[in-house]
């Protein structure tokens, strides 16, 4: 009996075996006959890889380029004007316009040579800065820039805008860019900041009671705010201007408001 179990064993064995030789074996005709085929096919495949492995190279090594030529004219933008400290190495002008200036062409490179996401954001940059040396190419820039698809960039640029208008005594058409940041469904400046402005302008026009108003709102809200565990939420920087500012232009009103929540330090 044992035999006869060891036999069958062998049996299927040998069986299986058999399957598996047949089975390459017509693998092996069926590429025999189609062997160009086949080998086009593997080129093919092996031509994809190495295109797809060169343009992810091309690809990082341009970003970080890209990233590198943004950085260096970000630092021009930001670098000290007049004396500069001893062992000062970094890039220094004379005067904001020079700065501006060489910024501003430094932001146009890398627009010009770059694409999305930098190309946009260098001609914001470069926009920014020619406001101080060719005001109304500056301006034209931050028009063109507010009508962008790029969300982000077209709410700095109306921000940008909105600021050259105002400094330009250009007070209807700066409160309504301040407004239409203010009321955008999906801010991407935080509404408050908007909102001071606006408070800003209309007193500069002599509407008093609507600053106020506006001012008392913003600080109003945001003392009384709390987050879903019923502690204050931190107030921003533009809420607490609000606040300063409806003390020196409405201090009955300042007196209104609910007292300022007490600041809850982390435990550790």
């Amino acid at each position: 009996m044992a035999r006869y179990k060891q036999r069958a064993r062998e049996l299927k064995q040998d069986a299986f075996r058999d399957a598996t030789v047949s089975l390459f074996e017509r693998l092996g005709d069926w590429i025999a006959a189609r062997r160009r085929t086949v080998i086009y096919a593997v080129g093919a495949i092996v031509i994809l890889v190495l295109v797809v492995g060169l343009w992810g190279w091309w690809s990082a090594r341009r970003a970080d380029e890209a990233q590198k030529a943004l950085g260096e004219a970000i630092r021009i933008a930001q670098a000290p004007i007049g004396d500069v400290p001893a062992g000062y190495a970094g890039p220094k002008f004379a005067n904001r316009r020079e700065r501006a200036q060489r910024a501003a062409e430094e932001f146009q490179k890398v627009a010009a040579r770059y694409g999305e996401p930098y190309r946009d954001k260098a001609r914001y940059l470069a926009a920014v800065n020619l406001l101080e040396v060719d005001r109304a190419r500056g301006l034209g820039e931050l028009e063109a820039l507010s009508k962008s698809g790029n969300d982000e960039i077209a709410a700095w640029a109306k921000f940008a805008l909105a600021q050259a208008r105002e400094a330009d005594g250009q007070l209807d058409a700066a409160l309504a860019l301040y407004r239409e940041l203010a009321d955008a469904r999906n801010p991407i400046i935080p509404p408050d900041d908007a909102k001071l402005r606006i408070a800003e302008i209309l007193y500069k026009q002599g509407k008093r009671q609507e600053a106020s108003d506006l001012l008392f709102r913003m600080v109003e809200a945001a003392r009384t705010a709390r987050d879903r565990n019923g502690k204050p939420i931190a107030q921003s920087d533009a809420v607490r201007a609000a606040a300063e500012r409806l003390q020196a232009i409405d201090p009955d009103r300042y007196a209104q408001l609910p007292p300022e929540p007490p600041v809850e330090f982390p435990v550790f």
